[in-house]
């Protein structure tokens, strides 16, 4: 990515960019620091501006703005609208699971429920509203709700007023041409630098390895495909997907000999994904067991059960029969029950209440 380029590049780095960056994060931090209510964030986009203005600072700069408002209509490229399904899906998935992302960890830090079906509802209309006036699409970042929290934005408020401002400021648009890009970007460091926890990631690899590498893997693949974070976002759902099926497909299995009788406790999800190591993990056990009698499976522990677990359960139990063995199926999960009938497991017998 341009990233790790840049950093392999130091000859290709613009010092007064670099002092501009340096200087905006320590001003932004500083005013929150001494006071919330110091505008740091106005602070350092003026100064940027007064500096550009009399230095001639010759850096990228945001430039024309323009000015005046958009038309709305209905007046779309539908001929176009099969083509856009699939990446607009993507769009759509990626918008939401940064905003989803940021909202969750502001709403736990201010101990308020967070409703993710009214957040869909939300960014759909919006991305609406948008395509209506012309715009891009509409989504929840980690800079932006960053920048608007740490200016004091807590409620739908600072939504409504900041549109407003907006609103007012376009005829004025102009003067924030000379705005340099470093000030932008360092108003984007500061604002998201509360949101980089490095202790959590490393405390996730002490608590689960496959976790971490979901959660480092997508941090590598962020810092490597920038800007294009959506791409990482979607290879950070593909590990994590990954990791769920390879977690699946290892039910686990608890078992303990009383007497004659071997009682077998699977766990998870036997689908058909878990089924063949679930009946490779019992007939081990029994081969492990030779004089063993009675084998009872409590089935308790297992979340779901599909169809093809089912005919495998079905396939255990006969080939325990043939083996000489009793075998019984105990606490089966109501969902499953008819499922297992069906199959010709029997009427299993319910969970112990």
């Amino acid at each position: 990515g341009r990233a790790v380029w840049a950093i392999g590049h130091p000859t290709s780095w613009e010092v007064a960019s670099i002092g501009l960056t340096a200087v905006t994060v320590l001003l932004v931090l500083g005013g929150r620091a001494i006071h919330f209510l110091v505008p740091g964030v106005l602070l350092a986009a003026a100064g940027g501006i007064v500096f550009s203005s009399l230095t001639g600072y010759a850096g990228a700069a945001v430039g024309d703005i323009p000015a005046g408002l958009p038309r709305l209509t209905l007046d779309l490229p539908w001929h176009r609208l099969p083509v856009l399904l699939l990446p607009g899906a993507v769009i759509a998935l990626v918008g939401f699971a940064e905003a989803a992302s940021i909202a969750r960890v502001f709403a736990s830090e201010d101990r308020q429920r967070w409703d993710a079906n009214r957040e869909f509802l939300g960014q759909g209309a919006a991305n609406l509203a948008a395509a209506i006036a012309g715009g891009f699409p509409v989504g929840g970042s980690f800079t932006r709700s960053s920048v608007n929290r740490l200016s004091g934005g807590r409620s739908r408020w600072s939504g409504l007023v900041t549109g407003f401002s907006v609103l007012l400021f376009l005829p004025f648009a102009g003067v924030l041409a000379p705005l340099p890009t470093a000030v932008l970007a360092g108003i984007v460091i500061a604002a998201i630098s509360t949101l980089f926890r490095p202790r959590e990631l490393l405390r996730l690899w002490r608590l689960s390895r496959p976790q971490a590498f979901v959660g480092w893997g997508t941090f590598a693949f962020t810092l490597l495909l920038a800007p294009h974070i959506e791409q990482a976002v979607l290879l950070g759902v593909v590990m994590a997907t990954a990791v769920h099926l390879w977690r699946q497909l290892r039910p686990g299995l608890v078992a303990r000999r009383e007497g004659d009788t071997l009682y077998l406790e699977p766990s998870g999800v036997l689908w058909f994904g878990s089924a063949p190591a679930m009946e490779d993990a019992l007939f081990a056990r029994l081969d492990d067991e030779p004089d063993v009698r009675r084998v009872v499976l409590k089935c308790s522990g297992l979340s779901r059960i599909d169809i093809t677990g089912a005919y495998s359960l079905a396939e255990m139990l006969d080939h325990v029969h043939r083996a000489g063995l009793e075998m019984e199926i105990e606490g089966v999960p109501e969902h499953a029950r008819r499922i297992l009938e069906a199959v010709g497991v029997g009427t299993p017998k319910p969970p112990a209440s």
